[in-house]
């Protein structure tokens, strides 16, 4: 009975330690392929790409070359089927941008805040009239920058492919006109076998 025992606790120390999970940090610029969905080597390549064109368009370059325009970025809208973090996507494009020195940026996601500050420090009572920043003295805009994520998914069997397409454009806000526009494709494919693996 010891005997059993013994080798019942052993065996249910080596399902527990089966069981276990590991956790640890890897390169965040590692390229993952876990699954065929969104990920963060995507979004990495598709705002990587979308600055660079940005930066490097002959155009664009003549706009920076003797200021710095001021843009607001519109949210990236998701046109796929998942559930994409497009903030996170706009936001690296955004951070890229200003890291450049090449632009300066209205964070448009923060007007409501702004907006009440200022009412407090201009209507409260509380903040010495003197040192209030004043209702109207904000600079707006010359530029929008704006875009799309969209994919195509296709599944035949076992095999399952997403084509994923990034549009951005920037667009005078003064004419209308587009001063520039690209974009990124990506494509992921997956096969299952039999067993799943």
């Amino acid at each position: 009975m010891k005997k059993l025992n013994t080798l019942f606790a052993i065996a249910l120390a080596l399902v527990l330690a089966g069981c276990q999970s590991k956790v640890e940090y890897r390169d965040a610029t590692e390229i993952e392929t876990v699954d065929v969905s969104f990920g963060s080597s995507d979004l990495q390549a598709v705002a990587g790409k979308m600055v660079d064109s940005m930066l490097t368009t002959p155009h664009v370059a003549a706009l920076t070359a003797n200021d710095r325009p001021i843009v607001f970025v519109d949210r990236v809208t998701n046109k796929t089927s998942e559930h994409i973090d497009t903030e996170s996507i706009t936001d690296s494009i955004r951070t890229q941008l200003i890291r450049s020195g090449k632009f300066r940026f209205i964070d448009m996601t923060q007007v409501d805040a702004v907006r009440k500050q200022l009412d407090y420090q201009n209507n409260a009572g509380l903040v010495d009239p003197s040192k209030a920043i004043q209702f109207g003295r904000q600079v707006g805009a010359q530029y929008m920058l704006y875009g799309n994520l969209s994919s195509i998914v296709k599944q035949n069997g076992s095999t399952k492919d997403v084509y994923y397409k990034m549009t951005m454009n920037l667009m005078d806000l003064e004419s209308g006109l587009l001063e520039w526009a690209d974009e990124k494709e990506l494509r992921k494919q997956q096969s299952k076998s039999f067993l799943g693996r």
